[in-house]
């Protein structure tokens, strides 16, 4: 019986060690907080609001789905383009209804402006669900077109072709992730606005009967419009078990109970998965179930527990079944292109899954060893100092955040003068020249959270490295819930 006591001295020492090494205070947090929610006003896709705080955009997009007959105005660009895809729209939207969900209470302040950040996505994903019977619209923009072009959003005059997945041309996945995102924002807007919500919940089992009737990736159904970008490498199974699972947390409904319980084997119940992305839900939907065998002892999810266990015992060194990669300076690694949206998710799930067996005095099992609530805070904490600048760079990956921070970030509308500054259309070839520009973007695209290094920690700051210097939504939506769950701790 020595290995569990070892393994809580580990994590003890990791602990004290985590909380030593940083000088970052509740209200940094809460600054980086309200940073990552700010940056979703540079995304904005549509006519913008009076109280719009990034003042350098503009409206666009004003008539997105007009010839097509739809109204598809709204959403958010995905990251440093100027395409709307529904299948990481739809995944950013369901972590920041889920970081609300699990972390609004320390929101404080801002709890209104991540409402406002989760609505400006549900509005345009409830037109993307409603419009045409039997289908959902998944895409605004022809992304080959689209990135033929640097040009900020304000003068786009690339092709504004609509995409959608029907009951000839299934899309499962983006389906199953949408209903996700919609059941997941109606437990947000349950109490402060319960007719949204209710609308919320019902688009969202429309579209999830819509999702789990007509079976087939949307990867299929569209090919070179969504591939190589966000091609459903995953396949659609895992998608339907997820929105299936945020249908049972948002309806209480048994038949959603019974679906997993019936279809869970061959959606990846089974399986264990050590990745958590727009792509790949399974980590997710682990911990999501692994709620209600915590809480209710609900016998049918003991195996999600099982299996959230060794996601978290594959991140936790010294643990059985450790398998993760970390650079020399503690990042946890995982992909050359865009990694930090691996961080964040991951650490996104670490503290949710410590919320969980803290409410419930649980403990993770790593083989014969405990893993506690409080080393996977530990371990979330390090990951998101690490993008916050306590790292071999001493660089916050957070733009605007801290004293150091990118300055030549792969982003169209942040590279390219405002149309405050220069009213004048700069057209489509006319833009490159900022994109190869060794000047700072001159407009901050404040609170956005970056590819981030590599596996060295070694980190360019260059435009064109967009692997490394792009933002994304999805990469900020989970982080908002982490950095809401630090900014609480005095």
């Amino acid at each position: 019986m020595a290995a569990p006591i070892t393994m809580l001295i580990l994590c003890t020492s990791f602990l004290s060690l985590s909380l030593l090494s940083t000088a970052f205070t509740s209200r940094d947090y809460a600054d980086a907080l309200e940073k990552s929610i700010l940056f979703f006003e540079g995304q904005r896709s549509g006519p913008l609001p009076s109280n719009q705080r990034l003042k350098w955009r503009g409206n666009s997009g004003l008539s997105d789905g007009a010839s097509y007959h739809v109204d598809l105005v709204g959403g958010y660009y995905d990251a440093g383009d100027n395409v709307k895809f529904g299948l990481p729209m739809a995944f950013t939207t369901t972590m920041l209804a889920w970081s609300v969900i699990e972390f609004g209470g320390s929101m404080h302040s801002q709890i209104g402006n991540a409402k406002t950040a989760l609505r400006w996505a549900t509005d345009y994903l409830l037109k993307a669900a409603t419009a045409t019977p039997d289908s959902l619209y998944v895409q605004v923009g022809d992304p080959n077109m689209d990135h033929k072009c640097w040009e900020r959003p304000e003068d786009m005059d690339t092709p504004r072709n609509v995409y959608k997945v029907s009951a000839q041309n299934p899309g499962s996945d983006v389906a199953a992730e949408t209903a996700a995102a919609l059941a997941a924002a109606s437990i947000v807007f349950k109490d402060s606005d319960p007719s949204y919500s209710a609308k919320l919940l019902q688009t969202a089992k429309n579209v999830f009967d819509f999702a789990d009737k007509y079976r087939g990736s949307y990867s299929d159904s569209l090919n070179s419009v969504v591939c190589p970008f966000y091609c459903s490498y995953s396949g659609y199974q895992d998608e339907l078990l997820w929105g299936a699972s945020w249908m049972h947390r948002a309806t209480q409904d048994s038949s959603y109970l019974s679906y997993i319980q019936s279809n869970g084997h061959t959606m990846g119940s089974d399986n264990d998965d050590f990745s958590f992305s727009w792509d790949d839900k399974r980590a997710g939907t682990k911990v999501l179930l692994s709620k209600d065998f915590l809480e209710k002892s609900t016998s049918e999810f003991q195996s999600y527990k099982s299996h959230s266990d060794n996601y978290i015992c594959s991140l936790i060194p010294g643990s059985s079944g450790f398998q993760a990669q970390y650079t020399p300076g503690g990042l946890l690694y995982k992909a050359s292109e865009s990694n930090l949206q691996y961080v964040t998710t991951t650490t996104f799930l670490l503290l949710t899954y410590a919320k969980y067996l803290s409410t419930n005095g649980g403990v993770v099992t790593c083989g014969t060893s405990t893993v506690t609530a409080e080393s996977l805070i530990a371990q979330a904490k390090k990951q998101v100092d690490y993008i916050l600048g306590d790292n071999p760079a001493k660089m916050s990956y957070m733009v605007g955040f801290g004293e150091r921070y990118p300055q030549h970030v792969h982003h169209r509308g942040s590279s390219v003068p405002s149309i405050k500054a220069h009213p004048d259309r700069i057209n489509c070839n006319n833009g490159f020249q900022y994109l190869y520009a060794n000047s700072p973007n001159p407009n901050v695209l404040a609170g956005a959270v970056i590819g981030g290094p590599d596996s060295k920690d070694n980190f360019a700051d260059d435009r064109n490295n967009y692997q490394q210097s792009e933002p994304a939504t999805y990469i900020n939506a989970p982080f908002v819930g982490a950095l809401a769950f630090f900014s609480g701790k005095a």
